[in-house]
């Protein structure tokens, strides 16, 4: 696991947000005030950053230096371009491409990229708002696969989809009112698959736009799998089928 770097200091912290340096989080003095410190603040707020305000002795624990009421956790991991990826991915080779609606939980984010990178998923795509952050429990729960995989991060996964759409990528998403199973689809193609958050699933206005629905068999009586396993379930049949 690579060790956590940090920049502490507000101006510091500001010239890397605005160089574009990948902030994981931003601990902010629970007291802190003034004109830099509120315009990071601002700054932060507008690039979607993970922030948390703390009382000084956690600084004082993530540094020894004059922080100035602000220490940020650089991200381990650099995001590639989708529009990159797109370009020189052979789409003849029938790619997977994942894209996380509103996953939030570090352990689920983290499950979800091991499992992706061992199914030979091309990148992973989430949103610059509500995505769980790539902190030690992802480099954990992925087990280091985080390392070996494409991350992208849009700012809308919309705009995203229809850029795929536009590459020929069929966009798939489970849904309980679908009428096919995962078993009954056609996963042998360039391949988009949407995994919504466990509270809500894929939101309303994502499922709209995409190509087709499925779900999972549910034998029991708990209606619903952890996000995780689902797509575990999800990419494995995919697996099944192309070495059919």
């Amino acid at each position: 696991m690579q060790e956590k770097q940090q920049i502490h200091g507000l101006r510091p912290i500001i010239e890397a947000i605005e160089s574009g340096k990948e902030i994981s989080k931003i601990y902010f003095l629970k007291e802190g005030n003034g004109v830099l410190f509120n315009q990071l603040k601002r700054l932060a707020k507008q690039e979607s950053i993970n922030t948390s305000f703390v009382p000084e002795e956690k600084l004082f624990k993530l540094t020894k230096e004059n922080h100035q009421g602000a220490v940020a956790v650089l991200s381990p991991v650099s995001y590639a371009s989708l529009e990159t990826i797109l370009e020189s991915t052979e789409m003849e080779s029938n790619p997977i491409f994942l894209l996380l609606d509103g996953i939030t939980d570090v352990g689920n984010y983290g499950a979800i990229i091991r499992t992706a990178e061992c199914t030979g998923v091309t990148a992973i795509i989430i949103s610059e708002k509500g995505s769980a952050p790539v902190n030690g429990v992802v480099i954990k729960s992925s087990a280091g696969a985080v390392f070996n995989m494409s991350l992208c991060k849009v700012n809308h996964l919309k705009d995203a989809i229809y850029l795929m759409q536009a590459y020929g990528i069929s966009i798939i998403g489970a849904s309980e009112k679908a009428t096919e199973t995962i078993y009954t689809t056609n996963l042998k193609k360039p391949l988009g698959l949407v995994m919504g958050s466990e509270d809500r699933g894929i939101n309303p206005s994502i499922l709209k736009i995409i190509d087709q629905t499925y779900k999972l068999p549910m034998l029991g009586k708990i209606a619903s799998l952890n996000v995780s396993v689902a797509c575990g379930a999800t990419l494995y049949e995919a697996v099944r089928q192309r070495q059919q």
